[in-house]
């Protein structure tokens, strides 16, 4: 098994079921980790606008996940905004790593109906190029 399976199986556990915002956030936090050289769990800040109701909150528990930036330790915050943005920043070299949904998955999003519909279009998401699925700035 891939490491990336057994990431997606933790977080299924984690979060109770598999979803596409839950992998949206396991990629994005995964590419912030790499793109901004930080460690896991307090190398990372992390601001997430946009995610305030289900499904979209569950983007957090992605990225909760996979940076171990939590509520706890005060290293990820949640924001309103109608449209979701990961802000996430590495505050030992200050280099900062900003995502936004390409318009094309928004559109695939929005068109998703049920929970069985959400979950196939999870696991093909879950193996897409970071590319595909977020706008990088």
């Amino acid at each position: 098994m891939s490491n990336k399976i057994i990431g997606l199986k933790e977080a299924i556990k984690f979060h109770g079921h598999l979803g596409p915002y839950l992998v949206l956030g396991l990629l994005a936090g995964r590419l912030g980790l790499k793109k901004t050289g930080a460690k896991k769990y307090f190398g990372l800040d992390v601001c997430v606008y946009g995610a305030n109701k289900k499904p979209k909150s569950c983007l957090i528990d992605g990225l909760q996940l996979s940076t171990g930036s939590t509520y706890g330790k005060g290293n990820i915050q949640k924001r309103a905004s109608r449209n979701i943005k990961i802000i996430m920043r590495n505050p030992e070299n200050n280099k900062k790593l900003s995502l936004f949904i390409t318009e094309q998955l928004k559109n695939k999003l929005d068109d998703l109906k049920g929970h069985r519909d959400s979950e196939k279009f999870a696991k093909g998401l879950f193996n897409l190029n970071t590319n595909k699925i977020f706008e990088q700035q």
